[in-house]
């Protein structure tokens, strides 16, 4: 009986005891997943409107740290996580007007890819240098991101989130690949030198090699950066020209300000023939080139003659051409397209938008969506044509690439202007449709990365707000508030030089994808020679 009963009192002790390790298992198993998911909030957080670039930097090492050593089916969760972790907030912009079902399908649409990046990740962390492959893999899945589908959505990579950041003149080296290489690259080299100090001290051994390679990778990215300011200069080559950025304002933010197509017109108009007073005082100096945002005239000034009045009057007013946005119908075809106006002989050139918005612009699988939801191809009644030359205006002896709000985030779109001529690149847009969200400063930082990429002076006119002019370093010198009506005059520099990122265009892009498909080739022979071993 004392024998049972003892065995009975040691069994009550141990259940209860046992309970709480369980629990406490399955906490920690949680921990990699919660991890990967507020990594991406911290790389949100690194991106624009905030000037806190360098959180990049942890985002990525506490992303290394879930990830190596893992299996690739805990990789691509992980990655999903962190995936999402990001693009929701940094996209929450795309549900201001539409409402939340077309953003959440596009952040878990886009998050796949920072899955399958994720498992990658896994596989060459095992690998010797393993942070140069990882951080092409991340590169290659931007570069995968910006193709497809639908042309790609470029939106969120890593370079954009740079701005002002000490990495900003590697834009210069070998465009957003290289500059966002550099940052991850770096991210992940500062995880694994921690991770090796930690290693160091439990067992008293320092792989040198692998040492190497974490310090190589935080200090040459550092050191390539400092290096690369050589490279970026306001110096003006081809002289001066005195630009004037308009800013018409809309009547009210949202998407129904196209229902008000003829006020937009008139606000720019008004806003145009304001700084004519203005110059005609002596208040401001007389501009050579003036710039309109897109939609600032949704009106078809070719086939409505106010329109077309109301422009030329503005056009003589301030007596220097205007780039004017405008919606084109031309043979049965709609355009997004930016019109040359001449104060004498009135619209003489057109460049119509190549990249055009998916969803915004045109309606992919228009007869499966209408058979989902009617409402959803209301929303786009008639798909715009695609452009097929760049635009490079020749205003008073200067030449300007346009390069139209979407088409920003796409590398090839803003080189082909610079490569045909461009002395100064203008970003007009209208970002009326996403009220006071983060998308307007996302797309400010995006032309700041390019004002570096390729050494010219940019300027920003929009609809709303905000525009902006960027010297060639990127900073930006003048810029208005949102929803007000404002121009901002200024003397720029004219540059023709071009550099390396210009030059090279797509070869660092493919060169780092090639290193992360070597890696990944690398990893997987690993294991199956592993495997095979274990077998025999």
């Amino acid at each position: 009986m004392t024998v049972t009963a003892t065995s009975v009192d040691e069994s009550d002790q141990l259940e209860p005891q046992a309970a709480p390790v369980s629990r406490l298992a399955r906490l920690a198993r949680l921990v990699p997943a919660a991890v990967a998911a507020l990594s991406g909030v911290l790389l949100y957080v690194s991106f624009p409107p905030r000037t806190l670039w360098w959180l990049a930097l942890p985002a990525f090492a506490c992303f290394a740290w879930v990830l190596r050593g893992r299996s690739w089916k805990a990789g691509l969760g992980l990655g999903y996580l962190f995936g999402l972790g990001f693009l929701l907030p940094l996209l929450v912009w795309t549900g201001v007007e539409v409402g939340p079902g077309p953003w959440i399908a596009l952040v878990v649409a886009e998050a796949v890819f920072v899955a399958l990046v994720g498992a990658g990740i896994t596989a060459v962390s095992k690998l010797p240098a393993w942070p140069v492959w990882a951080a092409a893999l991340w590169i290659a899945g931007e570069a995968v991101r910006a193709r497809v589908p639908f042309h790609g959505f470029p939106w969120g990579k890593i370079a954009f989130g740079q701005a002002d950041g000490v990495f900003l003149p590697l834009a210069a080296v070998g465009g957003t690949p290289v500059l966002g290489f550099g940052v991850v690259l770096c991210g992940f080299g500062l995880y694994e030198i921690v991770r090796l100090v930690l290693e160091g001290r439990r067992t008293r051994v320092v792989q040198r090699s692998a040492a190497t390679v974490a310090l190589l990778s935080v200090a040459v990215p550092v050191v390539g950066a400092v290096a690369a300011r050589s490279l970026v200069s306001d110096k003006a080559e081809d002289g001066t020209t005195t630009v004037a950025v308009i800013q018409g304002n809309v009547p009210r933010a949202g998407l129904e300000f196209n229902a008000q197509r003829r006020a937009v017109l008139d606000y720019h108009v008004k806003e145009t023939l304001r700084l004519a007073a203005k110059v005609k005082a002596g208040k401001v100096a007389k501009p050579d080139v003036v710039l309109w945002p897109e939609n600032s005239s949704d009106v078809d000034p070719f086939a409505d003659a106010q329109a077309y009045t109301d422009i030329d009057a503005a056009a003589k007013a301030i007596g220097a051409p205007i780039s004017v946005g405008g919606v084109v119908e031309r043979d049965g075809k709609l355009y997004n397209e930016q019109i040359l106006w001449d104060p004498v002989k009135g619209p003489t050139d057109t460049y119509d938008k190549r990249q055009i918005q998916p969803f915004g612009e045109y309606l992919p699988m228009r007869s499966l969506l209408g058979a989902i939801n009617k409402n959803w191809t209301s929303m786009v009644r008639q798909d715009f044509s695609r452009g097929t030359k760049p635009g490079v205006f020749t205003m008073n002896g200067a030449k300007i690439g346009l390069v139209t709000c979407y088409e920003a985030a796409f590398d090839w779109a803003v080189r082909s202007e610079v490569t045909d001529g461009a002395q100064l690149i203008s970003v007009p847009s209208n970002n009326a449709t996403f009220d006071r969200s983060e998308m307007t400063y996302q797309q400010l930082a995006m032309s700041r990365v390019r004002a570096v990429e390729h050494s010219r002076t940019v300027t920003v006119p929009v609809t709303s707000g905000v525009s902006a002019i960027i010297m060639p370093d990127g900073k930006i010198t003048q810029k208005t508030g949102m929803f007000v009506a404002d121009s901002l005059v200024q003397k720029v520099p004219l540059r023709s030089s071009e550099t390396p990122a210009t030059k090279l265009g797509i070869l660092p892009e493919i060169a780092l994808v090639l290193v992360a498909a070597g890696g990944l080739g690398w990893a997987i022979g690993a294991g199956v020679r592993r495997r095979r071993a274990g077998d025999v």
